[in-house]
This record gives C-alpha cells, structure tokens and sequence, in this order.
C-alpha cells in the first residue's frame, strides 16, 4: 500500500499539532482516538486509521472519523468498525501486505465465542510503525489460538476491545490476552463511556481495569505520543 501521506481532515490536521518531538526525530507514534475503537497512528512517515465507524449501534452519538490515512486497518467490513467513511486505502482481510513504508500482517480469527459462527470472520493485525511493534485486537471475543499467539509475539502496543458483548473481549478475557501476550503499553477499547446507546450490549471500562488490578494505568484525553522504545512492563493507557 505504498500511497504518499495526504493532508488529513481538521481532526487529524489537531492531531498533528500534538506530535511530540521524538516523533520529529523519526520515532515513535502519536496515537489519537475518536472513540469506539477508531485510531489515528502516525509515525515513521506514515499514518494508519484503524476500525473507522458509522455512528450506529454502540458507536451512536459519536462523530465518526472522516480523516485521510495512508492505509486503513479494519478487523471487519461490519459498519461498526470497517465503515468507508475515511478516505485511504482499506483493508480487512488477513494477508501480508506492504504500504507506505510498513510491512503489516493480518491474521484471520472468530469474530466471536463460537467459531465465526454468529460474526463470521475478524482480522487481527500486526505492524511496525516509529519503531514500535503494534497489535490491534480490536475486534475479536475469541480466544488466541497458539499458532495466533506466535504470530503477534510481544507487541509493544497492544490495541485491545475490553468492553464485552457478542464480538468484544469482555474485561476479564481481555485482561487475559494482555497477560498472553504481556506488551508494554495497551490502549483499550470499544467499551460505553458516559450513557450506553439504546441496544449496545457493551459495558464501560471499569470490568476490565479491575481485572488488571496492581497495573500502572494513565488516564489522558484523546491523543498520546510515545517514544520509539517504551519501557520494560505493562501499563495501560485510557484515551477518551
């Protein structure tokens, strides 16, 4: 997906103003959220949106990201999480692809508890961008297989869906996978903050970071930049 980085709407245009200067050195990511599950990583020469949305269902309410990115990583084609609001290059099934400098991995897993049966088909995703190895599960409620474990290794930042319901990690599953595959930073999401829209099954944050109780977690607003080497040990990072 090797496609020149185009200047991004007003949203991700206020983003770029919070770019640190680790991220000018050439490491490093500045990571922005627009809730449900959707992200903004730019870095390394690139940027990538995951899980762009229509705002329906559990995501009802939220503006959804009509931003450009080189590449847009989405774990379905469902409109809560796969929607072609952005403008980018789409994709949504496992498979090696090459785009704008970053070699990214898709993996294919259940959409939920059984089998793909009732979702079908999710994609987990893998890349390196700013120097940090990268997970988005952000949309899967299946157990990792070993052969998916071996596959995403030790990311450096784990994207994770925590808020449960029919295709989501609940909190205790997702605190699970983060003790799989022990990364240095996760950023949760697809959970309700504030009121839960009409027919969401999806529950708020706090089942999850009970369930990591004794981790170190940082509460921000929408946008963190991280250094191009994190720390050893897991901490969580909460974007609004």
């Amino acid at each position: 997906m090797a496609l020149q980085l185009r200047p991004l709407a007003l949203a991700g245009c206020l983003a770029l103003g919070l770019t640190s200067t680790a991220l000018a050195d050439g490491g490093g990511v500045t990571i922005s959220s627009y809730g449900h599950s959707a992200l903004l990583i730019q870095g390394g020469g690139a940027t990538v949106l995951v899980n762009p949305f229509k705002a329906v269902g559990c995501a009802a309410g939220l503006a959804e990201p009509r931003v450009s990115a080189n590449v847009i990583l989405a774990s379905s084609r469902l409109l809560d999480e796969g929607a072609p609001v952005a403008s980018g290059k789409m994709l949504s099934s496992p498979g090696s692809y090459r785009v704008a400098g970053l070699k990214i991995e898709g993996i294919a897993a259940p959409h939920d508890r059984f089998g793909g049966r009732r979702f079908g088909q999710a994609t987990l995703w893998r890349w390196k961008q700013g120097g940090l190895e990268i997970a988005h599960l952000g949309g899967t409620a299946a157990n990792l297989s070993p052969e998916d474990r071996v596959l995403l290794g030790k990311p450096d930042v784990l994207i994770i869906g925590v808020g449960g319901g029919a295709k989501v990690y609940d909190g205790a599953e997702a605190a699970a996978v983060v003790r799989e595959l022990a990364p240095r930073r996760v950023i949760p999401v697809q959970y309700v903050s504030g009121t839960t829209p009409a027919g969401c099954d999806q529950s708020n944050i706090e089942p999850f970071l009970q369930a990591m109780a004794g981790t170190p977690v940082q509460r921000l607003g929408r946008t963190v930049s991280l250094p191009g080497k994190l720390s050893d040990g897991t901490q969580i990072t909460v974007l609004r």
